[in-house]
């Protein structure tokens, strides 16, 4: 695992205006209020703690940098995770410009062919970022990652960003290209697909050193496994908040200005202008660490 950048210095870089931005605000509605875009290391001190001496905020600045750096703890190894989710979006999608001609965004409309992933990709990629999920959550946490039940357990307690990219990713990872029968085509997908196929997806070939199992196979069943303990909150999720693909598309064009409404194409251009996962995983990573820090 390659060394992370340190986390203030992450945290401080984050943008205040960016698509990805844009995507989390038209998200909203799905949980109201929970994210707010903190830019700004100290800044998120003063959210978290409520502090606003500067000698104490600067103590438990100092005391969270010392614990990111501490090889025992997990956080440098889950912000790689979050940063990994969304690479492999980006380079799939920049390999996908050169290849078809796609319908245009207005104010992007340098970004003039994108070729949608089948639905076996798709939901590959989605099962992937749940398994990051569970090995950044299990890192954070230091908890097995084969313990599936505590982290279904934990997903159904999450807030504020770390809820917001779990709203973001049945939303724009499951929904809008998948359909809202995503579940079971993912399910099928992932218990027929050939282990080859896995093999050439570039998140997989990042993070198969973390996933149990000696084969591509068995990786494979992990995945599975993962999907399977978490496909029930998923799908209350989706439910108790009423999501469609349409009433997500149409929340989006309020601040992303797509010229058309095919949901594959719309899936395809999300894939290659955003960085949710990365950017709510930051702020995330940032909050647990602060308040073990403050405490």
């Amino acid at each position: 695992m390659p060394q992370t950048k340190a986390i203030d210095e992450l945290v401080d870089n984050l943008p205040t205006k960016s698509t990805t931005v844009y995507l989390l605000q038209g998200l909203d509605f799905v949980v109201p209020g929970e994210w707010e875009n903190i830019v700004g290391f100290d800044n998120m001190i003063r959210a978290v703690t409520g502090k606003k001496d500067k000698d104490k905020i600067k103590k438990i600045r100092d005391r969270a940098l010392k614990i990111y750096n501490e090889p025992s703890e997990g956080y440098q190894r889950a912000i790689w995770l979050y940063q990994i989710a969304d690479t492999a979006d980006s380079a799939m999608g920049a390999m996908a410009i050169a290849n078809k001609l796609s319908e245009k965004v207005s104010f992007l409309s340098f970004l003039n062919k994108l070729t949608p992933k089948s639905d076996v990709i798709q939901s590959v990629d989605l099962g992937l970022k749940l398994v990051i999920e569970l090995l950044a959550f299990s890192a954070i946490h230091q908890i097995p990652v084969t313990n599936f039940g505590a982290f279904a357990n934990g997903l159904s307690k999450y807030s504020g960003q770390s809820l917001m990219r779990m709203a973001a990713l049945i939303s724009v990872d499951a929904l809008v290209p998948l359909g809202p029968d995503f579940i079971r085509k993912v399910h099928t997908n992932l218990t027929s697909i050939n282990p080859a196929t896995l093999q050439q997806n570039p998140t997989f070939q990042s993070i198969s050193g973390m996933i149990p199992g000696n084969s591509t196979t068995e990786k494979l069943g992990f995945m599975e496994q993962n999907f399977a303990a978490v496909q029930g909150w998923m799908n209350n999720f989706v439910q108790s908040h009423q999501l469609t693909p349409q009433n997500v598309v149409s929340h989006l064009k309020q601040y992303i200005d797509f010229a058309d409404d095919k949901l594959d194409y719309v899936a395809a251009f999300l894939d290659v202008a955003t960085n949710y996962y990365q950017h709510t995983g930051t702020q995330s990573v940032a909050r647990h660490l602060i308040e073990k820090a403050a405490n």
